[in-house]
């Protein structure tokens, strides 16, 4: 998978099969919401039901954060750490200051 594809990171990640499709099938979900709520606009629905559907976007968007960051933080970082990169925490540390704006 990760071969086929080229990123604009500088740092790529190999994910397994499971992770990849759970990923993928998040963000399919997400898409559709979001292609909803154009729907919704266009239709001129009511603004509270717009907003109801924007809540559930956001929760899933935080649910993929957590999932993604829980990979990280148990492949990516405890591997670096382990090989003695632990700059890479410090990098943890400015990804979580981020998240939690």
């Amino acid at each position: 998978m990760a071969e086929e594809k080229k990123c604009c990171c500088y740092k790529t990640k190999e994910r397994s099969e499971k992770e990849y499709k759970d990923l993928i099938h998040r963000l399919n979900r997400i898409e559709g919401q979001i292609r909803g709520i154009k729907g919704m606009i266009e239709k001129d629905a009511y603004c509270t039901d717009i907003l109801v559907q924007v809540t559930a976007i956001n929760a899933a968007l935080n649910s993929f954060n957590k999932v993604l960051l829980a990979n990280h933080i148990k492949t990516c970082v405890t591997n670096d750490i382990k090989e003695g990169r632990e700059e890479t925490v410090d990098e943890l540390l400015v990804t979580l200051q981020k998240l939690m704006k």
